[in-house]
Parts: C-alpha cells; sequence; structure tokens
C-alpha cells in the first residue's frame, strides 16, 4: 500500500522546481547581456571594448571608429598670416577674450598674443586650461620663458620642456622666446653676462627641440635702445660676446625676436628708423648679417612694441595723449609692420598693467578700451591660415 505524500513535499519541490527555472533565466540574460556591444565611454575604450557587428560571412568589417586631431598640412603658397597681436597673462581669462576681439577682429583670424611663462610652473590645471582657451579663440601663442635660476637652469630647462610639450598647443609651430632682455641686469638677478646667457640659450634651443621638433625657437629680445651702463649691456656688444662665447649661436635660432620701440621716452616718431625706432628690428638683423655672419633669413617677431600714453591712474604729461599715440599704431602697422614680409607677429605691450606702467596699457583697470585699441580693432585684417588642429577620424578594422 503507498503512503500519501505530505502536501508540503509537493510545495517544496514546486520552489525547487520554480527555482531551477529563473536560475536558468538568469544564466542566459547574464550570457546576453555580456555578449552585447557596448558604447565606448572615452578613447581608451575604443581599443578595450570596441563596437563590435558580428559579421554574417567571413572578411573583415568595421570594428569601431576612432576620433583624433591632426595638424592639417597647408602647402607654403597657400598660407596667410594675421600679424596683428598682444601681450597679455595666463592668469587672467578676460585678458584672452580681449586679445581675441582685438586681433582677429575685421575679417582677422589666428592672431598672436606673447604669454610670459615662469620655467618653474608646474600647475596643468592652469596651463592646460590656457590652452584649451587659445585653441578655441583661434590665437597663436609666443610662450615667454623667465625667472631660470642661472645655477640650475639645466634642470629647470628640461622640466619646463617636458611641462610645455605635454599639453596640445593650437598650431603646428611652438613659438618659444628664450627670457626678455637679457643684457638689462633688472632682468638676469642684477648682473647680465652675455656668455651665461649664449650657454643657456644654446642649451635651451637643444632641449625644446629634442623634445618636439615643431618648438619654434626664438632669443630673448634684447634692450636695443638702451644705452651701456647703470646695468645696461650696448645690445650689439652683447650678441658679439654671446657669439664668441658660443660660435653660430644665432644660426641655431628659428626666428628673431625683437623690442622694437619708439624712443625717446617711447614718443618717438613712427616714420623714424634705427634702435630707437619701431623699426629697430632692421638693425638688428643687419648686424646678425653684416658683423657675424648669419645666413638664415630669420623672420621677425616684435614681441614688444607701442607708445607710452599719458592716460593712467596718474596723467602724465611726458608721453604722449591716446589720440596720437592711436594715430601712431595705425600709421606703424599700415606703413612698415603689415607691408614688411620679414615680420611674422607683432605683440604691443601690454594689454593692462599695474601703474606706473599703466600707461602702456591696452584697456583701462576697469578693462574698458582706449582709443589705440578701438582703432587697431577698426583695421582690415587677414584670415590667417596655420597649420591648425583638426578633428579627424579613421576605422579600426577586424578579420576573423
Amino acid at each position: 500500500m503507498f503512503r500519501q505524500k505530505h502536501p508540503l513535499i509537493k510545495i517544496k519541490k514546486t520552489f525547487l522546481l520554480l527555482f531551477a527555472l529563473l536560475g536558468l533565466v538568469s544564466v542566459a540574460s547574464l550570457y546576453f547581456l555580456l555578449n552585447q556591444p557596448k558604447a565606448p565611454n572615452n578613447i581608451r575604450d575604443l581599443f578595450e571594448t570596441p563596437v563590435v557587428t558580428p559579421p554574417k560571412e567571413t572578411g573583415c568589417f568595421d570594428a569601431a571608429t576612432l576620433n583624433y586631431l591632426e595638424y592639417k598640412s597647408i602647402p607654403q603658397k597657400d598660407r596667410k598670416n594675421n600679424k596683428f597681436g598682444l601681450y597679455i597673462y595666463a592668469e587672467n581669462k578676460d585678458f584672452m577674450e580681449l586679445a581675441q576681439n582685438l586681433v582677429n577682429s575685421n575679417g582677422g583670424d589666428w592672431g598672436y598674443v606673447l604669454i610670459p611663462y615662469n620655467v618653474k610652473d608646474r600647475d596643468y590645471s592652469k596651463w592646460g586650461g590656457v590652452f584649451e582657451r587659445l585653441y578655441s579663440k583661434h590665437l597663436i601663442p609666443i610662450i615667454q620663458l623667465w625667472d631660470v635660476d642661472p645655477d640650475d637652469y639645466e634642470d629647470q630647462t628640461e622640466e619646463a620642456a617636458e611641462f610645455l610639450n605635454s599639453f596640445v598647443w593650437p598650431i603646428r609651430q611652438r613659438y618659444v622666446s628664450v627670457y626678455n632682455e637679457p643684457n638689462d641686469s633688472r632682468f638676469w638677478y642684477g648682473r647680465a653676462d652675455p656668455e651665461e646667457y649664449a650657454q643657456i640659450l644654446d642649451f635651451t634651443i637643444d632641449t625644446f627641440k629634442e623634445e618636439n621638433s615643431n618648438f619654434f625657437m626664438l632669443n630673448g629680445a634684447l634692450n636695443v635702445s638702451a644705452t651701456p651702463g647703470g646695468g645696461y649691456y650696448d645690445a650689439f656688444d652683447f650678441m658679439r660676446r654671446m657669439d664668441a662665447k658660443v660660435s653660430g649661436i644665432f644660426s641655431k635660432l628659428d626666428g628673431w625676436a625683437s623690442h622694437s620701440y619708439p624712443q625717446p621716452d617711447f614718443s618717438g616718431n613712427p616714420h623714424a628708423t634705427g634702435r630707437n625706432s619701431i623699426r629697430a628690428y632692421e638693425v638688428e638683423l643687419a648686424y646678425l648679417k653684416q658683423a657675424l655672419g648669419v645666413e638664415k633669413e630669420l623672420p621677425v617677431f616684435i614681441t614688444e612694441t607701442g607708445w607710452a600714453h599719458a592716460e593712467g591712474e596718474v596723467y602724465n604729461r611726458a608721453f604722449l595723449p591716446v589720440s596720437q599715440v592711436a594715430e601712431n599704431i595705425k600709421t606703424a602697422y599700415e606703413r612698415y609692420w603689415l607691408p614688411d614680409k620679414r615680420v611674422r607677429a607683432v605683440t604691443p605691450f601690454t594689454v593692462w598693467y599695474d601703474a606706473p606702467y599703466d600707461h602702456f596699457s591696452w584697456v583701462n583697470h576697469d578693462k574698458v578700451p582706449y582709443l589705440h585699441y578701438e582703432e587697431v580693432k577698426s583695421m582690415e585684417k587677414v584670415a590667417g591660415t596655420p597649420e591648425s588642429l583638426v578633428p579627424g577620424e579613421t576605422s579600426i578594422k577586424s578579420c576573423y
């Protein structure tokens, strides 16, 4: 005689069967999910987990699309250059906006900005933002090195080159000016030394070029109008002693940085010539060629220039009124700098500076432009065509 099974036994078996079915469904679902293609979260995922479409037949297929940036190649004959520029500072975002509105106005594109860089600065966040804004605003940077310690220049130079090379520059050419007015003791730890500067310049050129061949190296512009004494070296004597210390040093340059100021008192005639004029670069180039035997045709970057204006925190009658400064700067561009094919860029000093140097500012303390800013802004400009960054894409193929 058979014993009737207890109802609880039936319920337990029913639950066991349900659990087994649920387990099978879960395994199947997990298998399905794990085998689904997923969208890449970043550029690294394109290599680690590419989007794959299973083929219907044997052969090759596109497994993923890789997006990237590259520098476009522009034939020399098709290149156009917007020479307009301005001296600014990395710490203030408004200055870059003011520069863009000035140099890329009235038909212009890809104008220049000079930006000082302390060779001991390793602030990746700040400088990453700077280079991002340069790209978005179509501004070509000329980075001017400063504050090197002559007793530790090798390590500082190597670290600075590596740091600056870590960023995505907006165009292929990476313009770097190697310090500021080294023939003036005020800018060289109170002891201007042509032999020491020649060695540092030589090492800096080699170091940056080894880091990236796209670095375009400029000298530190000299105070060409300064007379000897009082901490100043005569610019041409300084150059002669540099070349005697490191033979051929100037032939290693890619371009020539010049501070061509209208003297005396930053109030000179725009039509003047010579070392005390806005065309001082002409006599510098002549000295390089005739006295030092430099055969290379160096493009000129006027990294400082401009007239001081009377307007400022305190009105200074020793300088010209801003109306005359506006007229002079317009004449300088139209008559001399723009027609001269040797001149690559002009970055007047400066967007803004504290008193008593506010007489060189292009905007006042409230960032309101002076008349010479508005005059240059209204001038017709060229849409530059440098070898700038452009987006590209490529397919990654998989074969089976």
